[in-house]
């Protein structure tokens, strides 16, 4: 397995087949473990969240009741966006991994829950916990890496597209709900393919825009309503609310798998890739953030990203547990732990996408890293969270 950032020596070149191999099993006993582990304890951890998720929430839309008053407004709109949080990250993405089907509870389901964000779960569910988990920081068949406009590689072709790449990427922090919806249906795959028309596909569109249509509704329109004379103040803490919410969510997940020290890979390096491999590509392509445990609770536990992305079906409550059983693991086959505290690994990730916006020759100068010998096209037909290529032509 190649990784495609230029360094002079690979991150496991001193791993054998067998080391591999070793490494893979260790890490499906942890698993194992937690698996045989799960029990009351867990179910009643996910309940109790729910539960105070849906109190955070009513109690914050009662008091925008009266967001006139501008200290409602405030109390009101930060416990909202909090609540928002909590039901995006902790509830609604672990709940779609499956990682609560053991209890075989109908209401806390992957099969029936919907969450509250732009993008329909059916299709969510798809692109990230499919597509995304299964090629993570594969070039060309992640759309989490770089979401299609961005590049994410020393190796990828440079094109003046990607001067903007720090602007397009903070509009997508800001409206990173609708980002996802676009990227889940692939709409630059599909309009490069000239497959608009597909009764598939357009039936995917409309099922998206209702999902859109009913959210826009729900939080500009009825809420607000029913905030009578405080209708203006609290659609302001609606829309406040959905961008906090969508700028946490960005960047919690840039800090996940943007920082230094993360790495990429191409497609060809996962071509009869095994059970020890996968694992090795999710610990080299992710990191962690460090924090306290409401700072872990209000990432969805994804500031155990590496956990995650090991055994991104099992409870999130547990990851905390399991980490240091994971890190030892990396100490012992000698590969790094990414992590880092939550300023860090945001401007870390922030760094990364300011650097590879400009072309190598500029960046060797500007950061003192050799350039690569050798640009191989990675921009990839394939990025289709908005093909990149068509987007290229464009902009030339």
């Amino acid at each position: 397995m190649t990784t495609l950032q230029n360094k002079p020596i690979s991150p496991v070149a001193h791993l054998s087949a067998e080391d591999v191999e070793n490494l893979g099993k260790e890490l499906d006993a942890i698993r194992e473990h937690v698996i045989n582990s799960r029990g009351e304890r867990d179910a009643d951890y996910i309940r109790r969240v729910i539960k105070a998720q849906r109190a955070l929430e009513v109690g914050s839309r009662a008091i925008l009741l009266v967001s006139l008053f501008p200290p409602a407004w405030v109390a009101g709109t930060a416990g909202l966006s909090a609540a928002k949080i909590l039901e995006n990250m902790e509830i609604g993405h672990n709940i779609m991994h499956g990682q609560w089907d053991w209890m075989r509870d109908p209401k806390i389901h992957s099969t029936t829950w919907e969450w509250d964000n732009a993008s329909p779960a059916d299709q969510w569910k798809h692109s990230h916990n499919e597509l995304h988990h299964t090629y993570t920081n594969v070039i060309g068949k992640d759309n989490d890496l770089g979401y299609g406009i961005m590049r994410v590689d020393e190796d990828q072709r440079w094109h003046p597209f990607y001067l903007g790449q720090p602007l397009w990427n903070l509009i997508n922090a800001c409206l990173f709900e609708y980002g996802i919806a676009a990227y889940d249906l692939e709409i630059g795959k599909h309009v490069q393919r000239g497959l608009t028309k597909d009764p598939d596909f357009r039936r995917r569109v409309w099922q998206t825009l209702g999902k859109i249509r009913k959210q826009v509704t729900k939080d500009y329109v009825v809420h607000p309503l029913l905030s009578g004379p405080s209708a203006l103040t609290t659609l302001g803490a609606n829309v406040t609310a959905n961008v906090i919410r969508n700028l946490w969510t960005h960047s919690v997940i840039m800090c996940g798998h943007f920082p230094e020290g993360v790495e990429t890979f191409s497609k060809a390096s996962i071509e009869g890739e095994t059970r020890g491999e996968w694992y090795l590509r999710q610990m080299l392509g992710s990191a962690n953030i460090t924090g306290s445990p409401l700072m872990h609770l209000m990432t969805g536990n994804l500031s155990f990203q590496i956990e995650h992305h090991l055994y991104p079906d099992l409870p999130s409550n547990r990851y905390q547990e399991i980490a240091p059983k994971v890190r030892e693991v990396f100490d012992r086959y000698g590969l790094t732990y990414t992590s880092g505290s939550l300023p860090r690994q945001v401007g870390s990730a922030w760094k990364k996408v300011i650097r590879l916006s400009l072309p190598n020759g500029l960046l060797a100068r500007v950061s003192g890293r050799p350039a690569p010998r050798v640009e191989r096209d990675l921009s990839s037909r394939s990025l289709d969270g908005a093909s990149v290529e068509a987007l290229v032509s464009l902009a030339s």
